[in-house]
């Protein structure tokens, strides 16, 4: 700037340089107060791609740790043949179905063309089963005489070995009034079917226990000597998924008798009618707490993930329900249903946060909620009451203390960030997350019904899909009544053959008995 000298310049120039600096000095004042602005702006703008940043990182580890599976709907060979088996069991089901309802109806006497079947292979080792008449003596009040017999064979299998049971029926006649007297044929489930209840067993475990598709099957059992078709077997596991379907209603009216009941969901892909693609469909589970009396557990499969699939299940039952925040069960919990929440679910979300950025503010939170769970160890031994008083004495101190630790961190953690997430998950559900403090027959978490959902995440990765609504009913009754007996220590297989060798002359109004927590082996008899 040019140097002015004062002394020279009359009053009227003074007067301009005087205006002349102070505009000056206004448009630097301007010039700072905009470069403050945008400078405010662009650090709230990184501070906003900051946690942007953070929020796409943690999303990004987590789905790595996850590591999702693909999500292909095409149909590979495999998967057709899968396809098939499906078909064959659904269709003998239906076929039981229709042979039920028309039970009663008069028989046509237009003979039926009767398929043969083929003789069991001859070096098959084979145990001789005889029924006798319980009296030889003739109601005339003479001496029945034995004058042949008729012999049926079963195929019977242990892993690995093949094996028949040749059931011989004794014929007894009477000389004088040529009475003929016999045994009366064993029932069967499958009537003049031709496995034993044991070899049926071993095929339902096979397939919703071990996970093996029945294509899978068909190949072990080819190598133990004797090769059966996988339609056969299909048509097997129809037969008995409709004759198991009783049990598996009574499972359900059970576990609903009980006030505290555990409520998940998981998906399972389904096959489209007439298309070559699946669609999602969804596996609820309920079963009862772990202080229940009863162990128990049903699952019920449906075409999806809306809450009219909970309602329906849940249809007039009012209890404490303990899920997590799926919004399908919302509409319950205004017609006499109060929901748990699971503190599990809110611990997994620090944990989760803890594993991907190292934060210390999660692990602090797991922490606090671990002390709760010690709380439980502690109270897992006790009746109810005894429970309920731990919880207050110790458990709902440590619940307060994490509560206000929450609030005041929540206040520090910008809007959007995985921290702000995990956070106002707890805080949101806090009454829900809580409420089991104040009953000892409620457990703190849902865990106990994620573990019994998980064998249908194993089957995923084997079976693939379910091949139409009626297969994942039917799969859902038979893993059912599995997983129910595997809850009460019991061997799935010898109690599936023993309640296939009894549902047939078992009175209904009885069916209770033959639950897994109820069950109690008869005499071994063989059908």
């Amino acid at each position: 700037m040019t140097q002015v000298d004062l002394n020279k310049l009359d009053a009227e120039q003074l007067r301009n340089l005087v205006a002349q600096l102070m505009g000056s000095a206004a448009d630097q004042k301007q010039q700072l107060q905009t470069f403050q602005q945008r400078t405010v702006t662009a650090e709230q703008r990184n501070r906003h791609l900051e946690a942007v940043n953070a929020k796409l990182s943690h999303e990004l580890l987590l789905l790595r740790r996850l590591k999702f599976g693909k999500h292909s709907e095409k149909l590979s060979p495999l998967q057709q043949s899968l396809l098939e088996d499906i078909i064959d069991a659904d269709t003998s089901a239906i076929e039981q179905e229709w042979a039920d309802q028309i039970e009663d109806e008069p028989i046509s006497n237009k003979p039926k063309a009767q398929p043969k079947r083929v003789a069991l292979p001859a070096e098959l080792p084979r145990t001789k089963i005889r029924h006798e008449p319980d009296n030889t003596q003739c109601q005339c009040g003479c001496q029945l005489k034995r004058i042949g017999e008729d012999v049926s064979e079963k195929l019977d299998y242990t892993p690995g070995v093949f094996s028949v049971e040749q059931h011989i029926r004794g014929k007894w006649v009477c000389t004088e009034c040529e009475t003929l007297t016999q045994a009366a044929v064993p029932v069967h489930v499958i009537d003049k079917g031709l496995p034993t209840t044991g070899l049926l067993a071993h095929v339902l475990v096979a397939k919703y226990a071990d996970h093996l598709p029945l294509y899978r099957q068909e190949q072990i059992f080819g190598r133990a000597g004797y090769p059966l078709a996988r339609s056969t077997l299909a048509d097997w596991v129809g037969r008995c998924g409709q004759a198991l379907q009783p049990l598996a209603d009574a499972l359900r009216d059970t576990i609903l008798s009980h006030s505290v009941v555990h409520a998940d969901e998981t998906p399972v892909p389904v096959l489209e009618p007439g298309k070559k693609k699946t669609h999602r469909a969804y596996i609820w589970a309920y079963c009862t707490t772990p202080y229940a009396d009863t162990k128990a557990v049903v699952y019920d499969f449906a075409p999806g993930r809306a809450g009219e699939h909970a309602r329906r299940f849940l249809d007039g039952w009012q209890g404490k329900l303990i899920c997590d925040d799926y919004s399908g069960y919302k509409a319950s919990f205004g017609q006499g249903i109060t929901e748990i929440g699971c503190m599990a679910h809110a611990r997994r979300k620090f944990f989760e946060l803890h594993e991907t950025n190292k934060s210390t503010l999660a692990a602090t939170a797991l922490e606090q909620i671990g002390r709760l769970y010690e709380v439980e160890r502690q109270a897992k031994p006790l009746d109810p009451q005894q429970r309920y008083l731990l919880r207050q004495q110790k458990g709902k101190p440590l619940a307060d203390d994490l509560h206000t630790w929450l609030i005041a961190h929540r206040q520090k953690v910008p809007d959007g960030t995985a921290t702000a997430k995990a956070i106002d998950y707890s805080l949101k559900r806090w009454s829900a997350l809580t409420r089991y403090l104040g009953d000892g027959a409620v457990p703190i978490d849902n865990n106990q019904v994620e573990s019994q959902i998980r064998p249908w995440a194993l089957g995923r990765s084997n079976w693939l899909f379910a091949g139409s609504l009626r297969s994942g009913r039917r799969a859902a009754a038979v893993m059912s009544l599995i997983q129910s007996a595997r809850l009460n220590g019991q061997d799935p297989y010898a109690y599936l053959k023993d309640v296939l060798a009894r549902l047939p002359t078992h009175k209904a109004s009885a069916i209770s008995e033959l639950l897994p927590h109820n069950w109690q082996p008869e005499a071994a008899v063989k059908f």
